[in-house]
């Protein structure tokens, strides 16, 4: 059964950094790419971040390059997100996922996110 649990998410004021986690319990997770994911409410979830199986290939969301830094541990079956210069507009709760090479999540099954507020 696929599990991710994702962490690491808080109130942040603009300007602030956070790191997030997703730890996941999938078999042979150095095989698969990556992807951070967020949602806000009455939007669909957009994908910020995804990080090939080596890490050699990484793409960001125009709207997080140069602010946010995707990067797994393969040993911890965990994808991090670091994330610099937040912006109001970051506000939502974050996903992670198994993408296919369009980006697109692979698993139907989520966690239950972690929530990001920037805010003053």
């Amino acid at each position: 059964q696929v599990q991710f649990v994702e962490s690491g998410g808080a109130l942040v004021q603009p300007g602030g950094s956070l790191r997030l986690s997703c730890a996941a319990s999938i078999r042979f997770f150095s095989s698969y790419s990556l992807g951070w994911f967020r949602q806000v409410p009455g939007k669909q979830r957009e994908l910020v971040a995804k990080i090939t199986t080596s890490g050699a290939g990484i793409n960001y969301a125009d709207s997080v390059k140069g602010r946010f830094t995707i990067s797994r541990d393969n040993a911890k079956n965990t994808v991090y997100l670091q994330m610099n210069s937040l912006k109001p507009e970051d506000t939502a709760v974050y996903y992670c996922n198994v993408v296919d090479a369009l980006g697109r999540p692979y698993f139907g099954s989520w966690g239950q996110g972690t929530q990001v507020t920037v805010s003053s």
